[in-house]
């Protein structure tokens, strides 16, 4: 009849079994509940700012309370985000960017919650497997001290056994932790940086102005005809400028007398 697992890792890991299965444990919740957040930060959820660029142009009080109706269920930070910045529409500039910035502060120490501890893991864990080690091999001499006849397997397989176990565990819980604590915080850092930029954006379109969501997402066809459409407008501007400098000049060539 077979052993229950916890007997048989009580017998491959030694004394070690409960600390690392308590870090496989507490590793194992954290990436779920990492994963979790991921899930409500789904760029699939904040839709609402794609067609809010692709439709508004600038700020006024009926786009204003549309925009907070249609986000006033929203799960994700960018919406969170919205709404309170929506909420202080009546402060000044400085006052709102002031108010986002103290916000994006707690927002960013709620992404990297729990990788610290996961990186933490990532490290203890080899160190245990390390003890594990040296473990084994004293319970091996102890063996071979007991012993009066030749050396057998037998005697040396209990204690390279847990010697090897709790090695490879240790690497085995190590491994994954630091792996996902490293990117879980690139995803963190590329999530506050991308909604900073884009209250940021919100937050010149309340100003008024024009074509502030826009800002970022042009392709660069629309780049170059903007381009191309400002220096014709300058072209323009300069030319009457030159054709009333060279009109007044007429006039005051005619007014002189001869």
């Amino acid at each position: 009849m077979s052993q229950p697992l916890y007997l048989q890792l009580s017998e491959q890991l030694g004394y070690l079994t409960w600390p690392l299965f308590i870090c496989a444990f507490l590793s194992l919740m954290i990436i779920l509940e990492r994963l979790a957040l991921m899930l409500y930060e789904l760029p699939k959820r904040d839709a609402w700012l794609t067609q809010l660029r692709q439709q508004a142009r600038s700020a006024t009080p009926e786009q204003r309370q549309e925009l907070m109706a249609k986000i006033s269920q929203g799960r994700s930070m960018l919406a969170k985000g919205t709404a309170l910045l929506l909420s202080h529409g009546e402060q000044s500039r400085a006052m709102r960017e002031e108010i986002v910035s103290l916000w994006l502060v707690k927002q960013k120490s709620k992404l990297l919650s729990g990788l610290k501890i996961l990186q933490i893991i990532g490290i203890i864990t080899p160190l245990l497997g390390l003890l594990g080690t040296v473990l084994g091999l004293i319970e091996m001499f102890n063996q071979l001290g007991l012993s009066d006849g030749p050396v057998t397997p037998s005697q040396l397989a209990s204690g390279l056994g847990l010697a090897m176990n709790t090695t490879a565990a240790g690497l085995i819980i190590a491994v994954p932790a630091i792996t996902m604590a490293h990117l879980f915080t690139l995803w963190a850092e590329r999530r506050c940086n991308k909604i900073a930029h884009a209250l940021n954006l919100l937050n010149l379109w309340l100003e008024g102005f024009d074509q502030a969501l826009s800002i970022g997402s042009d392709s660069a066809a629309q780049l170059c005809s903007k381009a191309a459409t400002c220096k014709e407008a300058t072209c323009q501007s300069q030319t009457a400028s030159i054709d009333k400098t060279q009109t007044a000049t007429d006039a005051q060539v005619v007014g002189q007398p001869s």
